[in-house]
């Protein structure tokens, strides 16, 4: 069987889940996996996948064509389009299985809410159990996985201990600092960086962690706190996912990390903002989820803006008080 999920972050970490799901079922399954090249070391964290096949974006359809012709010699009884675009509609075309599995878009469905306000989506929204839904076909019931799925090389975290213990991290410290995730795609999806600092001051007998990417430099205004070790562009994936997995609470706000949280198993607390479809789904279990319940929501697909509330720009996240996100944490 095969697998297509290309991106992004959030979403190859959450079709982990699906080995996992299939092999339960099906023990005897062997599953392969198609993914972009740069989400490989995401999903060489599940344990339940047989080979890994990659797609580098840089090299264009000629990429895409030459993976496709070595994934056809493999004959696959099923394939299931975890992703369908047009890039994975060739692939499935062209691998012709006995068994055709393709997640549903919902392109009506999104269309509504986004310009009316009209939610037929089941609340909250999970990406997870969107993406297992169509399983059923083989025969496995829609249901997230109660154990972590995620698991995480142990030469990966050996080697993020030693540069965490670099930067001036103690030994006592590991399982018991906070990471904070201050970064997201798009600005209208990230808390205020004044609540960040604040939360921090808020703690500051607690050692914290922050993970964002290169272009994140809004996060600088952290650095002047002596309780807080600001890893911003520092970090690899595996390496952000080993600091989450060595840490005690994850605050986080909607991206990618939040997912590595969920699927390492880890107490999340997850603040989302105008985005419909990123939303946590153990909240039963490791998430705490803070929202604010605004009619403006949502204003856009990804969080991309622009802001709609002409009454309070950026309500939806500016509104969460970090007293509010310290509660959760407690």
């Amino acid at each position: 069987m095969l697998i297509i999920r290309f991106s992004s972050i959030g979403d190859v970490t959450q079709a982990l889940s699906l080995p996992y799901l299939i092999q339960q079922k099906h023990p005897t399954a062997e599953i392969h996996f198609l993914t972009r090249l740069d989400f490989k070391d995401i999903v060489s964290c599940s344990q339940h996948i047989t080979e890994i096949w990659t797609v580098d974006k840089t090299k264009g359809f000629l990429g895409l064509w030459q993976i496709m012709q070595q994934l056809r010699q493999q004959n696959y009884d099923i394939v299931y389009d975890a992703h369908n675009n047009l890039r994975s509609f060739f692939v499935r075309f062209f691998l012709n299985p006995k068994i055709k599995i393709t997640k549903p878009m919902y392109r009506l469905k999104r269309f509504l809410l986004l310009n009316f306000k009209i939610n037929l989506f089941p609340l909250p929204f999970s990406g997870q159990m969107d993406l297992i839904r169509p399983l059923q076909q083989m025969d496995i019931q829609s249901e997230i996985p109660h154990n972590p799925v995620m698991i995480l090389p142990g030469k990966t975290i050996q080697e993020t201990k030693q540069f965490l213990l670099s930067r001036g991290l103690n030994e006592s410290d590991f399982n018991n600092f906070y990471v904070f995730i201050p970064s997201a795609a798009h600005f209208f999806k990230r808390w205020p960086i004044k609540h960040w600092v604040q939360l921090a001051k808020n703690n500051s007998t607690q050692k914290i962690i922050v993970l964002a990417g290169p272009s994140d430099t809004f996060t600088h205004e952290l650095n002047a706190l002596p309780n807080v070790i600001n890893l911003t562009g520092q970090t690899t994936l595996l390496q952000s996912a080993a600091v989450i997995q060595l840490a005690k609470k994850i605050i986080t706000n909607d991206t990618g990390m939040l997912h590595f949280s969920e699927q390492l198993g880890k107490k999340t607390v997850a603040l989302m903002g105008p985005a419909p479809f990123g939303y946590p789904s153990r909240t039963k279990t490791t998430t705490t989820l803070i929202e604010k319940n605004l009619k403006c929501k949502p204003c856009s697909k990804h969080g991309q803006g622009p802001c709609v509330n002409k009454a309070y720009y950026h309500e939806c996240m500016d509104s969460i008080t970090p007293e509010e996100v310290q509660n959760a944490l407690l």
